[in-house]
């Protein structure tokens, strides 16, 4: 066992019995370094990641390639996700030294943590046109040895441009509805009319972006705009990247038509993407997308939550088959005798047709031949499709496919299970709170809010110093790593959205104190926007800031609607303000690619409203307030802020305390439940009918049902 053995990361664990003698970013790595005048080897992953998993067994396994290691460098291995500051800055060094990035991500630093060189993944020996890494190390190696001076210099030199890189100012136009437009036709142009996505293979979930387009539709009008929408969301429910089965979806799909996954689930993919669902069910009442929302809501509650309530990270891509050897999606593949074995008659006919499956495997786009023989199970027949074939009613179809579905879910489970990470980390349980409190109002579903009631229960509890600063990691015991600017960001959209859910004021004043923290902390006074860093964080030579939502929002993006949220609950101009001049400083950016800042579009369309501001007042366990929150969110209104003014006078007064304007809006309660209405400034007098106040609800809001 190495230094590793005594972490607490899965990633890091999984390289502990490696015959390289490993350190975890720590002082004492960087202390030895300097101390042999050693270079350092930086190794990044994540414990689900499918080519780490490559790389470790074919070279960090390798005795070979592991003395050289140990003779010539100090090798350092960082969980990225427990340390995205880390991963934040050396992605952006490999990017801007090779022009692209991922994982595992390797990068050669000086003994003063300056990248000199990196890439991603390296095969052992020369192949495909790859240098082979026990090469490179060799010739890494002697450069140090002998060019040292050189090697420091060009360090340096890409230490310069990365602080220019993370140095955003605006110096340029601001942001107008020209980037909401530009936004629109630039996805537009990368809209696969055919199987729905964006751009060609590999395709990914995108569901910030979807739900973005949402709010173009319900700004502009523009049907094309909820056309992509319900396409894209369709095609990837119905594809093989979405788990037929379980539930959940998997990372993202390797070709066009969403049939081949990457096989591992990431908690904020399911987060992000029921948000989207329940947005799309919201906005069109098509049930299909409801079905979607709680198949994947309940792969969490069944498969990613702990027992004390926080949410687990990932489910790996790789699984062990029947014959013992580790592979992709092993878990998840069928042989069609295996169905046909398992299933009976026309069953297994028309459970058959329904997935295309057949006896040579049904994955169309499989270059390196990893499911000969296996079938990825995908929608491709319509319930109506399959009836008609086999002359038979829909009904009939459905109820063969539902009972299918749970004998091989059944059988499925006696497999052995993909390596579970099981990190609860602050940001991304953020996420996942969210969009169980919205799923919870717009589904109606109890169990829901009961989830997110406890993870954001678990991370008030666990999450936090005493002195109040936020932390990052949580596992086996151990809470560690300071919080970043996600961790403020999402965790705080998360109470939020919880506080909305049920009521309870203690979730809005967390999130208000959170909001404070997080300008203390990681606000650029100077330019505008928020470092990825505290400014209590030292061991790094830059502080990131970052405005581009990939596979998750930024922490910028959601810290703006966090801000805007806030400012509408509180009136207090300071909020709005600092929101402002965030959305400023990444104006040149968006501008020139609006398409790659979704979450932040997002958040400029809540800028510009109209935001409903709505106060219920009363009793929250009585029938009539329950009817007035089921309607407020039986239709798409995202840019809103809901109120809960309880009926006791201490906690009233407690409310106004955070609710200022709400003072001279709300009278006193009488314990009635009463509603209240204002938008732009403007409001309608208190009623405490919730009928008559469907209409002005659902006012200006589209209704269209869109058929799949």
């Amino acid at each position: 066992m190495n230094r590793l053995a005594s972490e607490k990361s899965p990633y890091l664990l999984e390289h502990a019995q490696n015959p390289v003698d490993w350190f975890a970013w720590s002082d004492a790595a960087f202390e030895e370094a300097r101390r042999q005048n050693k270079p350092i080897l930086l190794s990044i992953g994540y414990s689900t990641c499918h080519w780490c998993h490559v790389m470790q067994h074919e070279s960090f396994e390798n005795p070979e390639i592991a003395a050289i290691l140990n003779q010539y460098f100090i090798s350092i291995k960082v969980d990225r996700e427990e340390r995205p500051d880390i991963d934040q800055v050396y992605m952006a060094s490999v990017t801007a030294m090779t022009g692209q990035g991922g994982w595992p991500l390797t990068v050669f630093l000086t003994p003063e943590k300056k990248p000199f060189y990196g890439g991603t993944y390296f095969p052992p020996y020369a192949k495909w046109g790859s240098v082979g890494f026990r090469d490179l190390l060799g010739s890494i190696a002697k450069s140090w040895q002998t060019n040292q001076q050189e090697v420091i210099t060009s360090s340096q030199e890409l230490v310069d441009h990365l602080r220019q890189r993370f140095e955003v100012r605006n110096e340029g136009e601001g942001l107008t509805h020209k980037a909401l437009d530009r936004m629109y036709e630039r996805l537009c142009s990368q809209f696969d009319p055919t199987h729905g996505g964006f751009g060609q293979a590999p395709k990914f979930p995108m569901g910030h972006t979807v739900s973005l387009l949402l709010r173009y539709w319900q700004r502009t009008g523009q049907e094309h705009a909820l056309e992509m929408t319900m396409h894209t969301l369709n095609a990837m429910a119905a594809g093989g990247i979405f788990d037929q089965l379980g539930g959940g979806f998997h990372r993202y799909s390797t070709d066009r038509v969403w049939q081949v996954p990457h096989f591992e689930k990431m908690l904020y993919d399911q987060a992000m993407l029921v948000r989207a669902y329940c947005e799309a069910y919201q906005a069109t009442k098509d049930e299909f997308f409801a079905e979607t929302s709680h198949k994947t809501l309940d792969y969490v509650l069944r498969e990613l939550t702990d027992p004390a309530g926080g949410f687990y990270c990932a489910q790996d891509a790789d699984s062990f088959d029947d014959a013992g050897d580790k592979k992709e999606g092993a878990f998840y593949v069928w042989g069609l005798k295996d169905i046909q074995d398992l299933l009976s008659g026309q069953q297994a006919e028309i459970v058959a047709y329904y997935y295309a499956l057949n006896p040579n495997g049904n994955a169309i786009a499989d270059p390196q031949g990893e499911f000969v023989g296996k079938n990825i199970l995908h929608m491709a027949h319509s319930v109506g499709e399959v009836a008609s074939h086999f002359k038979v009613d829909e009904s009939f179809v459905k109820r063969c496919i539902q009972d299918a579905n749970q004998k091989m879910f059944q059988q499925r489970c006696g497999r052995r299970r993909p390596h579970l990470d099981d990190k609860i980390l602050t940001d991304w349980n953020g996420l996942m709170i969210s969009a169980f409190a919205l799923a919870s109002l717009v589904l109606r579903e109890a169990r829901y809010t009961t989830a997110a009631v406890r993870a954001g229960e678990f991370i008030l509890k666990t999450m936090a110093r005493p002195d109040g600063r936020l932390m990052h990691r949580h596992r086996d015991g151990e809470t560690a790593v300071l919080g970043t600017l996600e961790d403020y960001a999402f965790f705080s959209l998360g109470l939020l959205d919880l506080y909305e859910a049920v009521g309870d004021l203690r979730y809005i004043q967390e999130a208000v104190k959170l909001t404070n923290q997080m300008v203390e902390l990681f606000e650029d006074k100077n330019e505008g926007g928020f470092f990825m860093t505290g400014k209590d964080a030292h061991d790094l030579f830059v502080r990131p800031k970052e405005s581009y939502d990939g596979a998750i929002p930024s922490g910028n993006s959601v810290a703006v609607l966090v801000l805007l949220r806030v400012y509408h609950y509180t009136s207090q101009e300071s909020y709005l303000e600092i929101a402002s001049r965030s959305l400023n400083c990444f104006a040149n950016q968006v501008n020139n690619h609006p398409e790659a800042y979704a979450f932040l579009l997002t958040a400029l369309d809540f800028l510009w409203g109209p935001v409903d501001e709505i106060v219920l007042s009363g009793n929250a366990n009585l029938s009539p307030y329950e009817k007035m929150m089921a309607m407020i969110y039986e239709s798409f209104r995202p840019n809103k802020v809901v109120a809960v003014l309880p009926t006791d006078e201490d906690k009233r007064k407690s409310a106004a305390e955070i609710f200022t304007p709400l003072r001279e809006k709300v009278p006193e309660s009488d314990g009635r439940p009463r509603f209240y209405f204002c938008r732009d400034r403007v409001c309608l007098p208190p009623s405490a009918d919730a009928e008559a106040w469907r209409n002005i609800l659902n006012s200006n809001q589209p209704s269209k049902k869109v058929s799949r």
